[in-house]
This record gives C-alpha cells, structure tokens and sequence, in this order.
C-alpha cells in the first residue's frame, strides 16, 4: 500500500510537470512575437525612445481588446544605438529568433546595414521613422519579386520636394546646403540638389559636419559669403542647434529651414531663442487636431504621464505602423512572412491613425505610405513646433488618403 501511494503522488508529480510544461507551450504559442529596433540611447534616442513609446502604446491597445485571433502580441525590444553594426547584429538576431514581423528604424545607415537580413528571412519590417529611399527600393520590384521592406514614414525625397517647394514659395533662390556626414546626410544632400535643381534653386554651396560638431562659425561664414539668404540643415536635433546658435552668434539674421529633425526637442531645446522660426516638413503636428489625432495624444499622455513628446512625428508613426501591422495579422489566416506580406500589400480595411486615413497604404509596387498631401511645413514657435501655415492647420483634421500619383 505504502508502495502504491508512493508511485501515485510520483504519477501525479510527473502529471503537474507535464500539465505546467503544456500550459507554458501553450501560452508561448499565444503570443505573436514583433521585433522593435532602434536607437533608444545616444544622439538619436529622442527619435527611438517616441517611436518605442508609439509602438507600446498601439500594442497595449491592440492587446486590450483581445489582441491577433486571441493571441497576444509581445515586443522583442533591442537597443541598436544608432549604430549600424550593431543593427546588423540585432536583424541577424530577430531573425534568428524567427519574430513574425520587426518595427522600427531610426537611422538610414542603419537600415541600410539590416534590410538585407529581413529580406532573406522573408519576414516583413515596418521602418517607422527613416527617410532614406533605399531602404524601401533595394528589393522592389522589377528587381525582386518580393519586397519586405515597408516604410510608414516619409522618404527623403518627399521631404526634400516639400522643403524646396517652401523656399520657392518664399522666394528663397539662393540657399546653402549644410548636411552631416552620415549616410542620412548624403541621402538628403543628394535629394534637396536634385529637387532644388529641377525647381530653378541655386544651391551656392554644400558643406558637411560631423555628428559630434559643435562649432559651425566657419562653415556659416562661408555659406555667407557664397551669397546664400537662407540655411537648409540636414543632420539630427543636436548638430543642427549648434548650426542656429551659430548663426546668432555671428549676427546672420536668415531662414533656418531643414529635415523634419528640426522638430526634435534636442533641437528645440539646446538652439532655444536661436531656433525660433526654424521650419521643417513634418507628417505630424503636436496639437488636438483630428479625433484619432486627440486620442493618441491624450493615450500617449495617460500612459507615460508627460504630454511632451521628445519627437511626436516618431511617435505617431510608430503607432500607426504597428497598427497597420495588426491589421495585416488579422486578415491573414496564417502568420508566416510570406502571408503577411501579401496582406499588407492589400489591406481590406481603412485605418483611421494619428497621422492619417490609410486606405491600401502599400501595393505590390509601393511600399511607402505617405505621400505628398499628407505632409505640412511645421515652424518652431514657443518652444514648440506649430503649423507654418493656417490652412495646413485647417486641412489637418480631413481625411488624407495616399495619392496614388506620387
């Protein structure tokens, strides 16, 4: 008897192994793991830490109401530092871990060193704040039948097409191109040329700075003397404030306009007086704008207690990416790269985010969301970035599908 109830309590012990083992297997299937990558310390965590914050924020809500097909979804977070060999490192690693999808990237080189590791794996990723066109085209077709790169935020040639747009508006003929000397910068150097060119603009002079540059006197005076009556900066918030605090200091009283990086709070804050008036293109104002607009915001500001976004336009779009990316989930009977490729190139169903109405955001053809009417030129006023123009304030609350046109 004492025989019998010993290998009983051990069949019932063996059966509370399994039972526990069963139990974990099955809660670890119910999750559907998403890589997030980015820059979340260093110069350009401003960028990634919003961006991260967005993603959280549009998981927690999709996670509320019962997450994917009653799976939940789980963050795989890593830190790339705006390094690109450590964002190589981190794609290889996702992969590797077989992650259903990855949101993110900050940095173009970073990109750049990455996209080719989603490529091979065939597992899609939503760049959330890079503008570089490359990242988006490496793989598009007709050069590859499959692309596995999509992009929720703008490309560099966008931006640069809506800044050159703004300075022939103002009749700013004569600029001078100051871009730092990372792959971000060559890009946008390469795209406001292109599109200052074909609009009749004088680019007098291009000058490059180092991240890490903090005394931009010498190359402002020779944009002075070469004849420019305005600055175009191309580089990241705290670069670009050494570039307003300089001109101030040697009294060159022109419009500083620029990347959409001039709305960072790093650059807000550290040009202070000296970066008043600095306009930019933006996807994403900070203000009550729309009702989806609205609601994020007040989200943003219940969850993280703040209501002062260090780069609201990373935040919005990471919240509408990985919105869109559930979406996708959700109409694919199957979660594997392949099918969610093809659901994200034909979403069924509009999605009302914080920065716009997206109605088939991606086709086959294009993996770029935004398009040309969806921006606004967003000007530095008060320690804060506002709309440069009333009516882009007026149109920020209709809906703004993509212009298949672009």
């Amino acid at each position: 008897m004492q025989a019998y109830d010993s290998l009983n309590r051990s069949f019932c012990a063996l059966g509370l192994i399994v039972l526990m083992s069963l139990t974990a297997l099955t809660s670890h299937a119910q999750t559907i793991k998403i890589g997030l990558s980015g820059p979340f310390s260093g110069g350009s965590s401003p960028m990634g830490e919003s961006m991260r914050n967005g993603v959280r924020l549009a998981v927690e809500e999709i996670n509320g109401v019962g997450g994917v097909r009653g799976r939940m979804i789980e963050l795989v977070e890593r830190d790339d530092q705006a390094n690109n060999e450590q964002g190589a490192r981190i794609a290889e690693e996702l992969t590797r871990m077989k992650v259903t999808a990855t949101i993110g990237i900050v940095n173009t080189g970073v990109g750049l060193a990455s996209i080719d590791a989603y490529q091979k794996a065939k597992i899609p990723l939503i760049v959330a704040v890079s503008t570089g066109p490359a990242l988006t085209r490496k793989y598009a077709p007709p050069g590859s039948p499959e692309n596995f790169i999509f992009r929720v935020s703008p490309t560099l040639d966008l931006e640069a097409r809506i800044l050159v747009s703004d300075l022939k508006k103002r009749g700013l003929h004569k600029i001078a191109l100051m871009a730092d000397t990372t792959p971000y910068g060559d890009s946008g150097a390469a795209a406001l040329s292109e599109q200052a060119r074909l609009a009749g603009l004088d680019v007098v002079t291009q000058l490059r700075f180092k991240v890490g540059d903090t005394d931009m006197s010498a190359l402002l005076r020779r944009a002075r003397a070469a004849g420019a009556i305005a600055i175009v900066g191309w580089g990241i918030g705290p670069e670009l404030a050494h570039i307003a605090r300089d001109m101030k200091s040697i009294n060159w009283k022109v419009p500083l306009m620029g990347s959409w990086t001039l709305s960072m709070r790093n650059f807000i804050d550290a040009a202070g007086a000296a970066g008043e008036g600095a306009l930019m293109p933006q996807t994403f104002i900070q203000d009550a704008g729309s009702t989806a607009k609205n609601s994020f915001l007040l989200a943003y500001k219940r969850n993280f207690r703040t209501d002062l976004i260090p780069s609201p336009m990373s935040a919005a779009q990471g919240y509408d990416g990985m919105h869109l990316l559930a979406l996708a989930l959700r109409q694919t009977r199957t979660v594997n790269g392949e099918a969610l490729l093809q659901s994200l190139e034909n979403l069924e169903v509009r999605y009302q985010g914080a920065v716009t109405s997206y109605e088939r955001p991606f086709t086959h053809e294009d993996h770029d969301a935004i398009s040309a009417n969806m921006m606004v030129m967003g000007k530095v006023l008060g320690g804060r970035v506002d709309y440069a123009y009333r009516e882009d304030q007026q149109r920020s609350a209709l809906l703004r599908v993509k212009q298949r046109t672009d």
